[in-house]
């Protein structure tokens, strides 16, 4: 388990597996499967002979030694030719030519024996090879195209007992000229535009008959008491000759055998009679029940001698997405009403698979009380979809904008018109990710496009393709508000924002062309998400850390490549407009954070707030974006790193599964339920303060009672209330019937409204005219917190800390947004960690009990403090008892 430097190390691909450069034994057993553990690399440039590469004993004296999934910048970076690509630019300085050529992928293979067949099996090539093996080239870059293409060479006839020498002539990656993978406006494009391999060569081994694709299609029943599986694989007969085979295996527990006869060369698609099971273990998101996975056991058998053998997992549930009377798609799963709630996914930079951070990431998404990822292309390995299926967090697949994905039909986007040769690589590319991923249950669809739908002939290739592989989940045209010829309406908008807007922007319905609370909003969110100052700097230089807070309009190369998002004028226009000018970069980060929290809050609870609306009711909200692949100034609820800022606590506020919210556009209180059962006997309580403490209004609701599964309920409106400062605060809390503490919520509001000019939106924002005056928090007087903590160690191999917060003032001011971090050696933060709550406020006598959970090694052997930052408090670090 890895400290937090140790954690940039490992994405960084230093302490991932290490690269093979001995032989690679591969086992004579009938259906196996081994991936090539790692290649050496070199540069084209310094190859004369192609065949010689692959030819056992070719001298490698100066190859770098690369993991099995490395792009050509990232092995690079592992054999320390280039420094710390995330800090200040200097990506940036790393000269491209070198990238402008091929580069080799080369490994040796020690077989045992003969007496089986072999094959290739592989995808991810970003974007198309040779194929070379034992002098002899196998496949050509026009066999091999595309990243998400899948390739299985039958290379049994090249192959020969003891070492042999595969090498992969990669070529130079373009997204706008090639079917693969880019960046879009996420971040800066690495040097190499990833050119490489990132998924897995496999080493196949079987006997004559071939077992393929393996897959269940589960017909659930609308009581959950029924499901029938049915079990369909590909049979092939690799010999010269005819055979009988025997299929047979297990689904469920349940066993199932099936006698197939072909013909030389023949495949065949096998399909086994429906096994009924009786009140199944149904497959839920997290937060709606469990996440229980069957087993799909099958092997082929030629007299009596096994020839193949296949292993999947898979889950039942049932998944819709039709279009409301509204016209936005609304999602169910097995028979409820499903919010979807989530953010885009970005990979590492360098597309790095990692198993561990990939796992801590999809641990923030249920952490903060979101349910879904969308992965708009990026499209990440098995591994990725397995933690998903046992973490209970869906998945929204799909192709991606801005290249030449969508270059048939892009507008005035970037991408290269297709040619006759790229309609069979994207239907290729379609049937192997539907192949893929039909199993998981995680997987809730397919967005066949994002900002354009595809035309007719695209169209029909994909759904040719996801039927051909029995493709169990709907399937979206697009992710913007487009059509396509057979699908139909998307039934999803893409109306931004993607810069700065005010909080009750997220609350207007009134502007078809606007990202408000209404329809399935696919990527929106209001721009920069400045990360805590542990990670700036880490990430920017004292002079570049100086321009951020000083000067809005400098450009800033960690927000984006693109130019309409170079820099944060727009962000940092508002915070000096609202909150005030920051005096220095401390005061500008602890306010920026103050401005994530309450916006992404406003986000979310607006969209929780009109789930259930009669007309126009909110149905999806992907957050632009859950993450960044690199150290960035934009598009995260939480850093590279793992550190949580405003942003996310504000996510996490909103997703509380019983929740007590204010709304900006029309000052009601509302009770919100995600959970499935109804809650009743609640009691609502809504004080408004002054920043000088002094009480300007109360009022209570009792017995107060709210469905599940989304519902609200009004709790109360505030009505205008004499004697506020300009700036103030509201305090929202929500017992239960035995008086327990169930939700609390404070904001920071105005009696100044932030006002929009809608009449002159653009694409990415809509100009605010006058700013709310949020100011006088600055003027808020000193208050004394006390703090006192104690950790207990996990057998599982975590320490649980425990923080104990009380306003110890004897005044009225309250304890402002109270932040509180772990930190180990030299006052680290110690990353990933997950609290119950954070960012905090109390008022003079309240208390509270704060824990957090992470691995004991990422303390790296120190001891655990408590740093508290609090906006009027100051910071303390206390030891942990």
């Amino acid at each position: 388990m890895l400290a937090v430097t140790a954690l940039a190390a490992a994405v960084c691909g230093v302490t991932v597996s290490p690269a093979a450069t001995a032989a690679v034994h591969i086992g004579a057993r009938a259906g196996t499967a081994t991936a090539i553990p790692g290649f050496l690399i070199q540069s084209s440039s310094q190859v004369s002979d192609d065949a010689a590469v692959s030819r056992p004993g070719f001298s490698t004296t100066g190859w770098y030694p690369v993991t099995a999934r490395s792009t050509v910048y990232a092995g690079l970076l592992r054999n320390g030719e280039y420094p710390d690509p995330f800090y200040s630019t200097r990506m940036r300085d790393v000269p491209k030519s070198r990238f402008q050529v091929p580069w080799w992928y080369r490994a040796d293979l020690s077989l045992d024996s003969t007496d089986q067949r072999t094959y290739l099996d592989f995808s991810g090539v970003l974007s198309k090879a040779d194929v070379w093996l034992n002098g002899t080239r196998i496949a050509t870059r026009d066999d091999v195209n595309g990243a998400y293409t899948r390739h299985e060479l039958d290379v049994t006839a090249q192959v020969h007992q003891g070492v042999n020498s595969v090498a992969f002539k990669v070529y130079p990656n373009d997204p706008n000229k090639d079917l693969s993978m880019g960046w879009i406006d996420w971040a800066q494009t690495p040097p190499d535009q990833n050119m490489g391999i990132v998924r897995d060569v496999l080493v196949r081994r079987g006997g004559p008959v071939a077992l393929r694709g393996a897959h269940v299609v589960t017909r659930l029943n609308s009581a959950l008491s029924h499901v029938d599986l049915t079990v369909k694989a590909d049979v092939r007969n690799d010999s010269a000759g005819a055979v009988s085979t025997v299929v047979s295996g297990t689904v469920a527990g349940r066993a199932i055998s099936q006698t197939v006869s072909l013909a030389a060369r023949e495949k065949k698609t096998v399909t086994f009679g429906a096994v009924g099971v009786d009140d199944p273990n149904v497959w839920w998101p997290a937060g709606m029940g469990a996440q229980p996975l069957y087993d799909l056991d099958l092997g082929a058998a030629v007299d009596g001698t096994a020839s193949d053998a296949s292993h999947t997992r898979f889950g039942v549930r049932t998944v819709t997405a039709k279009l409301n009377s509204s016209g936005g798609r609304s999602y169910t799963i097995n028979g409820r009403p499903l919010l979807v709630k989530g953010g885009g996914w970005s990979p590492d930079l360098f597309l790095r698979w990692n198993a561990t951070y990939a796992s801590d990431k999809l641990k923030y998404v249920k952490d903060l009380g979101l349910n879904t990822v969308r992965l708009e292309g990026h499209i990440e390995p098995d591994e990725f979809f397995d933690l998903a299926d046992r973490y209970g967090v869906l998945t929204l697949p799909g192709w991606e904008c801005c290249d030449k994905w969508e270059g048939q039909v892009n507008g005035d986007e970037n991408g290269d018109e297709w040619t006759a040769a790229d309609y069979p690589i994207a239907k290729a590319s379609m049937t192997a990710e539907a192949e893929r991923l039909r199993n998981h249950p995680s997987v809730i669809s397919f967005l066949i496009g994002s900002d354009f739908a595809p035309d007719a002939t695209i169209e029909k290739n994909y759904l040719d393709a996801l039927s051909a592989a029995d493709w169990p989940v709907p399937v979206v045209p697009a992710a913007s508000a487009s059509s396509s010829p057979q699908l139909g309406d998307s039934g999803m908008k893409m109306n931004g924002p993607y810069d700065w807007i005010p909080p009750n922007y997220w609350y207007d319905k009134a502007h078809e062309d606007g990202g408000g609370a209404w329809s399935f909003n696919s990527e929106t969110s209001a721009g920069p998400d400045i990360p805590t100052m542990d990670t700036l700097n880490r990430m920017m230089s004292p002079t570049e850390l100086n321009t951020l807070w000083s000067n809005y309009s400098a450009a800033q190369y960690h927000r984006s490549q693109s130019s309409t998002f170079g820099n944060i004028k727009l962000f940092g226009d508002a915070l000096t407009g609202r909150y005030g000018r920051p005096s220095n970069l401390t005061d500008f980060v602890r306010k920026a954070q103050l401005a994530q929290y309450e916006n992404v809050r406003a986000e979310f609870e607006s969209h929780n707030r009109d789930f259930t609306d009669g007309s126009d009711p909110s149905t999806g909200l992907i957050y632009w974006m859950l993450n960044s692949g690199w150290t960035s100034l934009h598009w995260q609820l939480f850093d590279y790193y793992l550190d949580q800022n405003g942003a996310y606590y504000g996510a996490k506020k909103a997703g509380e599964p019983l929740h007590i919210q204010y709304s900006y556009d029309n000052r009601s209180v509302v009770v919100v339920n995600q959970n499935h059962a109804a809650a009743s006997g609640l009691t609502a309580v809504v004080k408004l303060y002054n920043l000088d403490g002094t009480e300007k209004f109360t009022q209570t609701r009792t017995g107060l009672s709210v469905g599940g599964d989304g519902a609200k309920a009004t709790a109360l409106t505030i009505p205008s209330v004499s004697g506020l400062s300009t700036t103030y605060l509201a305090k929202l809390v929500l017992t239960d019937a035995s008086g327990r503490e169930v939700s609390r919520n404070v904001y920071w509001l105005s009696t100044k409204s932030d006002v929009l000019d809608w009449d002159s939106s653009d694409w990415y924002y809509t100009p605010t005219t006058a700013y709310a005056d949020l100011k006088g928090l600055s003027g808020m007087a000193q208050v004394s917190v006390g703090t006192t903590a104690t950790s207990v160690n996990g057998a599982d191999g975590t320490t649980t800390t425990t923080v104990t917060l009380r306003n110890t003032s004897s005044g009225k001011v309250p304890a402002f947004y109270l932040d509180v971090h772990v930190v180990g050696a030299g006052g680290a933060p110690v990353l990933p960690i997950q609290w119950n709550d954070n960012a905090v406020s109390l008022w003079p006598g309240e208390s509270t009990t704060l824990t957090a959970k992470y691995r004991t090694a990422d303390l790296n052997g120190s001891a655990p403090s408590v740093r508290v930052a609090g906006w009027n408090t100051g910071t303390q670090t206390v030891g942990v008892r």
